[in-house]
């Protein structure tokens, strides 16, 4: 199995994590999932930002969320100071969080996968995002009387301000992915459940399979083969969680082999194809 599987799913064990980094050296992710929600703040850098078949150079203010189904990748051009705030949310946190008029989870759920995840804050507006995640800094480090209400009142506080940004916004990023690509993840997409190879691609593309792949690494951080992998877990994850069984799930999911189905489901997600389905049919 390909070594750099261990990177495409990225668990997240508490209801929020909060990450504010500044990096002085040239980083970059491999392609990933959380199995959570994400928000992340850009703030300065010579950094390109990857979401499933899309690329953007990221400039001070840009506000981008992510799903947990939402493939991504940030990567610094230079050696220049990179920083950002993440901050990832558990689902059932959010949940918690909104209303039945009110719900949190909308910028992340309520547009195409993939599509709608930018927005654009002038300096003003970015200000005031960083007064509340400066405020949550501090409430998270905080032992004191009313410091997890306070966190969950920041939270829910910095959200509201994020979704009603969504909302307004008629931001429109510049996507700089290159053709080859995205041709190349949209032809995996729409194929794939079908015997995808390097061969095959190629043909397809018309293009020569040594360009494919060092491109396609290039970008991603992956091979093509544990892109395949990683988008027919995904795919597997959706039937399970509609009720299907699991061998049912392994072979519409495009693959042949029942016990290299469930190793590398149980290794990319973290848990078995059974106890997934019925965490799934748990939470409704």
């Amino acid at each position: 199995m390909d070594e750099s599987l261990e990177y495409l799913y990225d668990p997240i064990q508490t209801d929020l994590l909060y990450l504010h980094r500044v990096t002085t050296y040239n980083m970059g992710t491999f392609y990933h999932r959380h199995n959570g929600y994400e928000l992340y703040v850009f703030l300065r850098g010579n950094v390109s930002f990857y979401i499933e078949n899309r690329c953007y150079h990221l400039q001070r203010g840009d506000l981008i969320v992510l799903s947990p189904e939402e493939m991504h990748r940030s990567f610094a051009l230079d050696i220049d100071e990179y920083e950002r705030i993440t901050i990832n949310l558990q689902k059932s946190y959010l949940n918690r969080l909104s209303t039945p008029s009110t719900n949190l989870s909308s910028c992340f759920d309520h547009r195409p996968k993939g599509k709608g995840n930018i927005v654009h804050l002038e300096e003003n507006e970015l200000e005031q995002v960083l007064h509340i995640t400066g405020k949550l800094e501090q409430v998270l480090s905080s032992s004191d009387y009313g410091a997890d209400i306070m966190r969950n009142v920041l939270v829910a506080q910095l959200l509201l301000m994020i979704n009603l940004t969504f909302k307004d916004t008629d931001f429109v990023p510049t996507d700089i992915m290159p053709n080859l690509v995205r041709n190349t993840m949209d032809y995996i997409e729409h194929h794939l459940t079908e015997d995808l190879t390097l061969k095959h691609l190629s043909e397809k593309l018309f293009t020569n399979s040594s360009c494919i792949s060092r491109q396609f690494k290039k970008h991603t951080g992956l091979t093509i083969r544990a892109y395949i992998l990683s988008q027919r877990i995904e795919l597997s994850k959706t039937y399970l969680s509609e009720g299907m069984s699991i061998t049912e799930a392994c072979y519409k999911s495009g693959f042949g082999d029942y016990a290299n189905f469930i190793r590398s489901f149980t290794k990319l997600v973290g848990t078995s194809p059974g106890k997934f389905r019925k965490e799934s049919f748990a939470e409704l």
